[in-house]
């Protein structure tokens, strides 16, 4: 066991198993001391590696992380403390694994439960090794103003308000983490705070015991009195008599065992931890008490009574000239956690997102207030869930069942047309769906499939002038425009697209208006008058039934439908439904176990 300080301000520890709160709050405790570095070097995360962000007062740090301890302890031969975060399931592995690292010196072991036949294990190979264990069930400790473990000493709140931001005079060392955090406050209040605490845990088996740190504490020149709270059960607290009557210990001790009301209980009782619980007459509270009291420690009449021992105590070093009292310094502020301060009502921060059509914060996602439930319930179809998402509305069902219509008529056009090639293309390079499928997806525009927009851009415009299909097409003849929505490369005036057929039939049969169609349909009589392969197209048949959709419906002022045209509503409608063609494509290619493609020489004309 080490016989002298174990921490100082430049104390470096690695921390297994990453939790967040707890390594935020030793960061904020070394800001708040003035450290120049963080007590955290690096981070331990079982086949994880990176770096994980967190907060240097107000700087944001980014800190080592590791898949192995070995890993860890190589990166950062400077880090000798091992706080490990593990389950009781692990942590007995864990633990050895740092152990035999040469450059760790002090283990904290904060899981509870750990099996006692591996804790005698690690006792044993630390002990024979000159390293320290905290712990198990431990929260850790404390050096007042350099280092701390995990959860030490609660929240920067209560670290200040038990000023151990600063060193004080008082050795303090317990069994339980809790009291601990409580005694801190109490030595605060009526001494000038401890310099260094410790909390062994609550098992049978600790891996240092309460003697073994008033020992070192009386080592420390800085220590000038210490403060015990022993508990009930187990022997631990007669090593500490042992080495008061051995004359090993020359500084006050003041002690309380607790347990006394264990005597009111008929039967044995087990109190929290699971070394609290009497064996038999030496390991109740009031027989420790006694003894202690009997080898020279300061043991009050009560725990009420604890308090004003160590007050008496303090005081009286004081009055001998043993203790200077401290001149009070202000730690720095540590920030405050955005959100934290957004809850209080602090302060105000913008958002960067805005979304209209979803939220997934309560028990269930909605689109567009529909809850997921209702949607399915109500046997809504991707017609509905698009018109909620799209359009944040639920459309009459004529309007989602065209919808759904356009996107199973423009799901695939075969594997010749650009799009398809595209995909195919990629997906014989070996390369995955996602690539395979925008390979494919960026060949849509103008050109191909992205007309539809357009077309219901320019015939809504004439239309609404009022132009005749002559005046329109020659118009944009003028200006040098093909009329989106006309022509195409196979189909001809006596072999219409059957899809064009199909939509507009099932237009005339629900649509309360097809005013738009019916336009579109005049332009092509005039353009097929001009060329026989000027026909209506899919992507004129549905820009111009979309119009009447969103007019006829009666759910769209004039200054939304123009919006839905300009953004390119109905272009992501082809987009979502050509997207099933190319998956399509790709996973056959995939199948087939197509090899690469190579364009055949004989179809490319050379020259120079």
């Amino acid at each position: 066991m080490a016989t002298g300080q174990l921490f100082s301000r430049t104390t470096q520890a690695l921390f297994y198993n990453y939790k967040q709160l707890p390594i935020q709050r030793m960061l904020d405790f070394d800001f708040a001391c003035g450290r120049e570095t963080p007590s955290v070097a690096g981070i331990i995360n079982p086949g994880a590696e990176g770096f994980q962000k967190l907060f240097f007062g107000q700087e944001e740090i980014a800190i080592p992380v590791h898949s192995t301890v070995e890993a860890a302890c190589t990166a950062h031969p400077t880090a000798d403390v091992f706080i490990n975060f593990a389950s009781f399931r692990s942590a007995a592995a864990s633990t050895m694994s740092a152990l035999k690292q040469p450059t760790i010196r002090v283990v904290a072991i904060v899981a509870e439960g750990v099996p006692e036949s591996d804790t005698k294990e690690l006792i044993a190979y630390a002990r024979s090794n000159n390293k320290v264990i905290i712990g198990p069930a431990t929260v850790g400790g404390i050096q007042a103003g350099a280092f701390k473990i995990g959860d030490t000493a609660g929240t920067i709140d209560n670290i200040v308000q038990c000023k151990l931001y600063r060193p004080g005079s008082v050795g303090f060392v317990s069994k339980s983490g809790g009291m601990s955090n409580e005694m801190y406050n109490t030595i605060a209040r009526v001494t000038d705070g401890i310099y260094e605490g410790i909390a062994i845990g609550g098992d049978v088996f600790p891996g240092s015991t309460l003697s073994d740190h008033i020992l070192r504490f009386n080592n420390i020149p800085q220590v000038k009195m210490m403060v015990v709270l022993g508990e009930l059960g187990g022997r631990d607290e007669y090593s500490l008599v042992e080495a008061l009557k051995q004359g090993k210990v020359n500084k006050p001790v003041v002690a309380w065992v607790s347990g006394t009301c264990a005597r009111l209980f008929k039967s044995e009782v087990q109190f929290g931890h699971a070394g609290a619980k009497s064996g038999g007459e030496m390991e109740s509270a009031q027989a420790k008490n006694q003894a202690l009291k009997d080898a020279g420690a300061v043991v009050p009449a009560s725990y009420e009574a604890f308090e004003a021992a160590i007050k008496e105590t303090f005081d009286k070093l004081v009055e001998q000239g043993k203790i200077t009292p401290l001149k009070e310094v202000k730690p720095p502020q540590i920030p405050e956690d955005l959100n934290t301060a957004i809850k209080s009502g602090k302060v105000r921060a913008p958002t960067h997102i805005i979304s209209t059509i979803s939220d997934d914060r309560g028990e269930e996602p909605c689109y567009a207030g529909v809850p997921m439930s209702s949607i399915v319930e109500q046997g809504y179809g991707v017609g509905d869930v698009i018109s909620l998402l799209w359009f944040k509305r639920s459309l009459p069902r004529y309007c989602t069942h065209f919808i759904e219509i356009c996107i199973m008529l423009c799901a695939d056009h075969g594997p010749c047309v650009s799009g398809a090639h595209n995909t195919i293309v990629t997906a014989r390079a070996g390369k995955d769906l996602v690539s395979s499928l925008v390979s494919g997806l960026l060949t849509i525009g103008p050109r191909f499939g992205g007309a539809i927009d357009d077309a219901a851009r320019y015939f809504k415009d004439a239309y609404d002038r009022g132009l005749t299909p002559y005046e329109f097409v020659e118009s944009m003849k003028k200006k040098g425009i093909r009329v989106p929505g006309i022509g195409h490369r196979i189909k001809r005036g006596d072999n219409r697209d059957k899809r064009v057929e199909l939509l507009q039939q099932f237009a005339r049969t629900h649509f309360p208006s097809v005013k738009y169609m019916e336009y579109a349909v005049q332009v092509e009589t005039y353009t097929l008058s001009k060329a026989n392969n000027l026909v209506l197209n899919v992507d004129g048949a549905i820009g111009s039934l979309f119009l009447d959709l969103l007019a006829g419906s009666g759910m769209f002022t004039k200054q939304e439908i123009d919006e839905i045209v300009e953004i390119g509503y109905l272009n992501g409608l082809f987009v979502l439904a050509r997207s099933i063609g190319l998956i399509g494509h790709t996973f056959d290619q995939k199948r087939l176990k197509q090899p690469l493609y190579r364009h055949p020489w004989e179809d490319v004309l050379y020259t120079k």
